[in-house]
């Protein structure tokens, strides 16, 4: 099962449906949904989730709509309902709406023609949209709840893993709230630790290729006997570079008669390499 259909299962169950003006607003928000077509005489709903054709049937139901058909082909379920009936209930509201009633009228879009991707992969959820009109409305009315949505033809969506999480929390999914944080932080740590081997790796790799450099300096030094030439405390950081090639300066620094700094360390072991370049110390 896709976590879109885990989030469509979690809100087919809500209890709700004691609530006639709940059942009103989400019927609403079915209707508006992209997944609606208006045939001669009746109004259509198709979904591949049996969840959400149960849940929309039980919320007709419940505003006593009885004259409707459910049907099935392939893996889409269809439910016709008589055009008039619907004509019946009263229309939603978007500038006087508050919260109880943009609730259940949001989980109704959701449900009629939501998506959201698995949030492992990447975040991503949208909502289509019957009629173009409608989706600057709706765009706006999220926006008063601190919800904040892109639309582009007839869908609304939001990359966001942050506004995924509050429009889950909004239509009332606690559970894939949950779920999704839970995964949304696992993510966050994966990459943060990921970046941070990126840069150590990137650190380690700097250090040895200057600890190679050196090294090659200090051999071709003694090769050509300048290496006699330098004072001693050069001659000794030389020595403790050859002996450990993979220790950084503050390791190097730490193991010399007289321990000295990181900067200091530095500073000596750039005198080499210009003496092997100018010939002076």
């Amino acid at each position: 099962m896709s976590f879109s259909q885990e989030v469509k299962e979690e809100l087919s169950k809500l209890s709700n449906l004691a609530n006639k003006q709940d059942v009103k607003m989400e019927i609403l928000g079915y209707l508006i949904s992209s997944n609606i077509s208006i045939e001669k005489n009746y109004i259509r709903f198709s979904t591949e989730n049996d969840y959400n054709i149960d849940r929309f049937a039980k919320l007709i139901r419940n505003v006593n709509i009885e004259d409707f058909k459910i049907d099935v082909s392939g893996k889409t379920f269809f439910i016709d309902i008589n055009k008039k009936k619907i004509e019946n209930l009263e229309m939603f509201d978007f500038n006087s709406a508050k919260i109880e009633s943009v609730r259940p009228f949001i989980r109704g879009l959701f449900m009629g023609a939501g998506s959201i991707n698995n949030p492992e992969k990447k975040y991503h959820l949208e909502c289509g949209i019957k009629k173009e009109e409608d989706i600057i409305k709706i765009v706006e009315l999220l926006k008063k709840f601190d919800i904040n949505f892109k639309y582009n033809n007839k869908t609304i969506y939001t990359k966001e893993g942050e506004e995924i999480s509050k429009f889950l929390a909004f239509i009332g999914a606690n559970k894939a709230v949950l779920k999704y944080e839970q995964i949304r932080v696992q993510r966050h740590m994966n990459n943060k630790v990921n970046r941070l081997v990126n840069c150590e790796s990137a650190n380690l790799n700097k250090v040895l290729n200057a600890s190679i450099e050196q090294i090659n300096a200090i051999k071709k030094l003694k090769q050509t006997g300048q290496f006699e030439k330098l004072d001693e405390n050069l001659k000794e950081i030389a020595e403790l570079r050859l002996e450990f090639p993979d220790a950084s300066l503050v390791e190097l620094g730490k193991k010399l008669s007289n321990p000295i700094g990181k900067s200091g360390v530095n500073y000596r072991l750039k005198r080499i390499m210009s003496y092997l370049v100018t010939g002076n110390k």
